[in-house]
Formats: structure tokens, sequence, C-alpha cells
């Protein structure tokens, strides 16, 4: 995988971050990534929203 399209997306209710790639030529105009995704933690769909860093854990 290449890493300019590398990406990170942060879910709040299951409070846990997905790395995940990007098609730029698809999404060159998106501001964020919104994608539901499976969240292991809570074992169900969720939605995850594209962030700039990795949320540190408490």
């Amino acid at each position: 995988m290449s890493q300019d399209n590398l990406i990170t997306l942060y879910s709040k209710e299951a409070n846990e971050h997905v790395v995940t790639k990007r098609n730029k030529k698809k999404f060159a105009n998106a501001a964020k990534l919104s994608l539901i995704k499976f969240s292991k933690k809570l074992k169900k769909r969720v939605l995850f929203t594209e962030t700039k860093k990795m949320h540190k854990k408490k």
C-alpha cells in the first residue's frame, strides 16, 4: 500500500481507530470521509470519520 493513500478513521462511539486506504481520484473533492465499518470492540457496524491523528487511549 502506498503511504500517501493511507488514512485514519476514528469512531467516538467505539473509541477506536482503523487505518485504511483512500482512492484519491474518486474522493478528490470530499473534505472528510465517513464510512460505516465493523467495530471489533462493539461487534457491530458503526460510523467512522476521517481524522488527521490517531487518538490516544486513556
